[in-house]
């Protein structure tokens, strides 16, 4: 019998994959090497530097009042006066001068009213005062020629000179000027006091704290009506 044919496939050489050379190693381990000792070189001068510490020695106080207790409690803070800021008149709120947590004195402006009809009425209590001063005055001449006369016709009755109906006409004129002037006194006391009063309803329209504190609430903005007692509605009572 004939022997087999050898194949191709029975001609190839088995070879193992070629093994790491020894230099490759060592260059890697001296990579890592260099890496690592870098890496610890940056850490060190990026670490962070200790806190400066400053020693002290500690002494005793020497206290008066001998040992003191503290106590700790919690609780609330409740004013001891408070009051809702209102006006005196009704009115339509123009300023208003505050915000809440705000300390206030006492007597310090916090809001204001509309006073243009006031003002008004103080300009023309103003005219009308002066007017009755200037009519007092006027007045004050008149009686005195009146008297100047009542004078000269007493001396001429005296010595008959003058005829008696001159000095009733005289005595009668100086007495009608004095009534007079005692009428205009009266309207000037009256224009006084009127002026006094169209200045305290001015007055009103200005809202003033009571007493020292701190705001609370803001009730109202400018341009709310405001009333010293609740009409309901729009209109606020209290600032």
């Amino acid at each position: 019998m004939s022997q087999p044919q050898p194949k191709l496939a029975d001609l190839r050489i088995e070879r193992k994959a070629t093994p790491d050379s020894p230099n490759r190693n060592g260059i890697g381990v001296a990579v890592l090497l260099v890496v690592a000792a870098l890496a610890a070189v940056a850490w060190w001068f990026a670490r962070p530097k200790p806190l400066l510490v400053t020693t002290a020695i500690a002494r005793a106080v020497a206290t008066n009042g001998g040992d003191r207790t503290v106590l700790n409690a919690s609780g609330y803070v409740t004013a001891r006066r408070e009051a809702t800021v209102s006006s005196k008149v009704t009115g339509k709120v123009t300023e208003v001068h505050i915000e809440e947590g705000v300390a206030v004195k006492q007597g310090q402006l916090l809001a204001r009213l509309d006073d243009t009809n006031a003002q008004a009425s103080v300009q023309l209590a103003r005219a009308q005062l002066a007017a009755a001063g200037a009519g007092l005055e006027e007045t004050r001449v008149r009686l005195k020629e009146a008297e100047l006369e009542l004078q000269r016709q007493t001396m001429l009755k005296k010595t008959q000179a003058a005829a008696p109906a001159e000095f009733d006409r005289a005595e009668s004129a100086a007495a009608a000027w004095r009534a007079r002037l005692a009428q205009q006194q009266s309207e000037r006391t009256v224009a006084e006091r009127n002026l006094t009063l169209w200045e305290q309803q001015a007055d009103d329209t200005i809202i003033r704290a009571p007493f020292a504190g701190i705001v609370t609430s803001k009730n109202a903005q400018p341009g709310e009506m405001i009333s010293p007692m609740s009409s309901g509605g729009f209109t606020r009572s209290g600032i």
